[in-house]
């Protein structure tokens, strides 16, 4: 190992080579040249900024909605990503894209939503997002010191302010120096833009020239408030002091300015602020004079009274601030939001602070509804554009959530297969509206009508429709799926507004994991947990809701997710078996495919065993319709259609394979299960075999019992994940619910 010398050498070396190679520390010159070289990159404001990194992670299509790949946290491995809400992203997006194109930031953008729908984690992440971008070399941000030499350093080189001082300077800049050849450094807590030194008018002639015919041609807007903006005022004092001692000699007060990057930090509050419900206002100044030596400072700015401003908004200032639950501050506090948001500028007690600054804010939707009856309301919504987050009606995105968490806490046990999945399950059953048919095409509303709450859950997940729907039908009401998310969207009853909220459900499989009548976290012990939670009607909202038919009865609910975990845990030990291949069913139903398609066609069909042509077998393809639980007509209208379902399966998914089981699968599983009912007693032993297994009486299994328990168990554990101790709850509980009177 290395002595501690050679290690800190090292370190040392390192961060010199960053520094250096990241340009921390630049002259105006220096910095120039970096503005005329990639001009666009440094003439944003904080909104462009924000678009900036939007881009930089790119985005991918899901379905008809866009879902912006920041918001996966690529730059922490995922940690802590942020699930779903594609809508949410998308609609701030725009509204990001909006400003940027308009050249203003003029409204504040309101996340509202139910409690534990991801709003603050939106920011959150978000902020994280432009964290990371600040790193990298697309995503640079700078702001600027002042530098004064001392007064030694003056007097050689006449670069000082007394009379006679004044003249052509040997020291291109100041920027450079060290310590201990400086008398004085003023930092702006504001980070002003460094562009905005250079004066109005010559500032938009420079952007004229370079957005007429640079990189950017005439698709980047230059920002209002790099366009026609100014400094702050305490940049401004000490701009206008050193001009007119240098007689306006602009090179020479730039010579007293050092470019500096800075890295947003939602930690160290610099461009990315959070604001909790509090009782004060957001922004003050305080004399700068006050914290330093007036005899530190030149003499031309010592008869000045520099007051610098503090705050969170200052913090914020080129990045983006938070209100967190904004409707829980005082409402006082709120109406500066009105002007600040329309005109950048927020009033003090002896200045205009004009932000560059994206304002969001989160809010309850509780306490917006409460807010909109207010008289101020009517004011506020015009400079407010709301950005809504529901809560997931995807069973698979919330699932990841719960993943997510599990992986994080060390719950002491191991964690069950689908532990996750039927909680999510029942959250999102809990959430779901009943469907309006009159919202719908004529012919069509029986369909929507009829849908259960699972249907309508596995429509929303995987767009997985009724198996007894024909295909023509299925592909009909997976067209509305969308129109159905929509119902309703503009009422305050919304769908994803009522619901358990995933906080809950947390709470749920923490409370499930301490359960000592289980081994490990598994769906029974959620199940348990459920039951408890749903007995008191008292504790949440969603609870007390008056049922809607099938839709908002939190109780039945159980049992609809416990039967569809029967449903998993049966097919997957049944898999477990080995008692015959799935590929032997996929060759089977592919088989049974091109015996209809032949009969439809009226084309002879090719027999491997025989190798020679045959006309299509009838008898063959009753069989496999009959054990498809397909009668007559049944049978006769999934024959007429089942040509169209594959074509239409094939436009919907160019690029990927003819797979029978995705395009029928609830035919394919029909036949899965006809063949294992018919061997019902053997399933039955075989389970009965395992729990003797389980109890240390394997000696009362003979070899080929035996074989076959070890083998299911072994396939349990490989292809699903179980352990010994859920493998034997699992089939305990589907012997009990599922077998039990074969």
């Amino acid at each position: 190992m290395q002595n501690h010398k050679d290690l800190l050498g090292e370190m040392t070396g390192e961060l010199r080579a960053d520094f250096e190679e990241n340009q921390r520390i630049m002259s105006f010159g220096e910095y120039f040249e970096q503005v005329l070289a990639h001009p666009s990159r440094h003439a944003r404001n904080a909104v462009q900024y924000v678009q900036g990194a939007f881009v930089h992670y790119g985005h991918t299509k899901i379905g008809s909605v866009t879902r912006h790949l920041l918001f996966d946290a690529p730059f922490d491995e995922g940690r802590e990503r942020m699930v779903g809400q594609e809508r949410a992203q998308q609609r701030v997006f725009q509204l990001i894209d909006g400003f940027g194109r308009s050249g203003r930031i003029d409204k504040l953008i309101l996340l509202h939503g139910p409690n534990g729908s991801a709003k603050s984690t939106f920011v959150k992440v978000l902020m994280r997002a432009l964290e990371h971008y600040s790193h990298q070399p697309e995503g640079a941000c700078y702001r600027f010191n002042w530098i004064f030499p001392s007064e030694k350093l003056s007097r050689l080189g006449g670069i000082g302010f007394g009379e006679g001082s004044i003249k052509k300077e040997e020291l291109d800049t100041f920027a450079h120096l060290g310590d201990e050849q400086l008398e004085a450094q003023i930092s702006d807590n504001l980070r002003d833009h460094p562009l905005l030194l250079l004066p109005v008018a010559q500032r938009q002639r420079l952007f004229a020239r370079l957005f007429e015919q640079g990189e950017a041609g005439g698709d980047f807007v230059v920002s209002e408030y790099l366009l026609r903006g100014d400094l702050s005022p305490l940049n401004r004092q000490i701009f206008d002091a050193l001009l007119t001692a240098y007689r306006g000699d602009l090179e020479r007060v730039l010579k007293h300015v050092q470019i500096e990057r800075f890295y947003l930090s939602r930690r160290y509050r610099r461009g990315a602020v959070t604001i909790e419900p509090q009782m004060r206002v957001d922004a003050g100044v305080r004399q700068l004079t006050v914290d330093r030596s007036l005899q530190s400072l030149p003499p031309v700015l010592q008869n000045l009274s520099l007051f610098e401003p503090v705050g969170d908004l200052v913090d914020a200032n080129r990045g983006i601030i938070e209100y967190d639950d904004m409707f829980k501050r005082h409402p006082d506090l709120n109406k500066y939001l009105l002007s600040a948001s329309e005109r950048g500028a927020v009033s003090l007690d002896n200045l205009i602070l004009y932000m560059d600054t994206i304002l969001i804010a989160t809010g309850n939707e509780t306490y917006l509804d409460a807010f909109k009856q207010t008289a101020e309301y009517a004011s506020f919504k015009g400079r407010v554009e709301l950005v809504r987050l529901p809560y997931l009606l995807d069973w698979r995105a919330e699932q990841s959530i719960y993943e997510e968490q599990l992986e994080r806490v060390d719950v002491g046990k191991f964690i069950a297969p689908h532990t996750a999945h039927v909680a999510a399950l029942w959250a999102v059953l809990t959430r779901l509206k009943r469907p309006l048919p009159e919202a719908y095409p004529a012919p069509f509303q029986e369909v929507i009508a009829s849908l259960t709450p699972l249907q309508k859950a596995m429509l929303y997940a995987g767009g997985i429709t009724p198996h007894e729907l024909a295909p023509e039908v299925a592909r009909e009401l997976r067209s509305h799926a969308e129109t159905m998310r929509e119902e309703g969207a503009q009422s305050m009853a919304y769908e994803g507004r009522f619901g358990a909220s995933p906080r809950e459900m947390k709470m749920i499989l923490l409370s499930a994991a301490q359960s000592e009548g289980y081994p490990c976290l598994s769906p029974l012990a959620v199940f348990d947990a459920l039951e408890e939670l749903v007995k008191d009607a008292s504790v949440f909202l969603f609870l007390q809701m008056q049922p809607d038919g099938e839709y908002y009865a939190p109780e039945p609910f159980i049992e609809v997710v416990r039967e569809r975990y029967v449903q998993i845990i049966d097919e997957e030990v049944q898999d477990a078996m080995g008692l015959v291949d799935e590929q032997q069913y996929r060759d089977l139903f592919a088989r049974y495919i091109e015996h209809v398609v032949g009969s439809i066609k009226k084309e002879m069909v090719y027999n491997p065993i025989t190798k020679a042509d045959e006309a299509p077998d009838e008898k063959f393809m009753a069989e496999i319709e009959e054990s498809m639980g397909l009668e007559d007509e049944g049978a006769r209208s999934f024959r007429a259609n089942l040509i169209s379902a594959i074509g239409a399966s094939f436009i919907e998914n160019p690029d990927d394979p003819v797979e029978y089981k995705r395009i029928f699968p609830r035919q394919f599983n029909a036949l899965k299960r006809s063949f294992f009912d018919e061997r019902a007693r053997q399933i039955r032993k075989i389970q009965e075999n395992m729990l003797t297994y389980f109890g240390q009486d394997i000696h009362q299994l003979a070899g080929q019992e035996l074989a076959a328990v070890q083998t299911t168990i072994a396939n349990l554990k490989l292809r699903y994940g179980h352990s010994d101790e859920s493998a034997r709850e699992a089939v305990a509980f589907l012997l009990s619910k599922r077998y039990k009177d074969y």
